[in-house]
């Protein structure tokens, strides 16, 4: 099951807290990658062709908790190498990336604000007191 429908399948559940748990937990990694498949894959049973030859990709993935930024070029792609004016691309979808990342770090801190109001003004509510224990650990290690 994907992300997006085990988030959904949670909130038909009525699980709140567990799906905008798992939404954060999502939101903060993002992984691109970029690769060129051929048009003379092996198509023969057995063989997978939906990853990448060797040096046929480039993978930037961005972790905003941990500050990490990892960047993994295929030889294909460097000066000399078919592929090289792809890196510009790449680039920029990184560059979106990023832009996707803040915008849904906003609308998540939008919808736990919202839910927290809402929880904390239900009778008997709990979260009277304390509205913040609504909100999982953005850390995955310690949720």
């Amino acid at each position: 099951m994907g992300v997006s429908n085990e988030f959904k399948a949670q909130l038909k559940a009525g699980k709140i807290v567990e799906a905008l748990t798992l939404a954060l937990s999502e939101a903060i990694e993002l992984e691109i990658t970029t690769w060129v498949s051929s048009a003379n894959s092996d198509t023969s049973p057995g063989v997978r062709t939906d990853q990448p030859l060797a040096g046929h990709s480039m993978r930037t993935r961005i972790n905003i908790v941990d500050g990490d930024i990892e960047n993994e070029v295929g030889s294909e792609f460097l000066n000399s190498g078919p592929y090289n004016e792809l890196r510009e691309f790449h680039l920029q979808q990184v560059h979106e990336g990023r832009e996707i990342i803040q915008e849904n770090l906003a609308n998540l801190q939008q919808l736990f604000t919202v839910l927290t109001n809402t929880l904390s003004e239900m009778p008997g509510s709990r979260l009277r007191s304390n509205p913040q224990q609504v909100l999982p650990s953005v850390d995955p290690e310690n949720p």
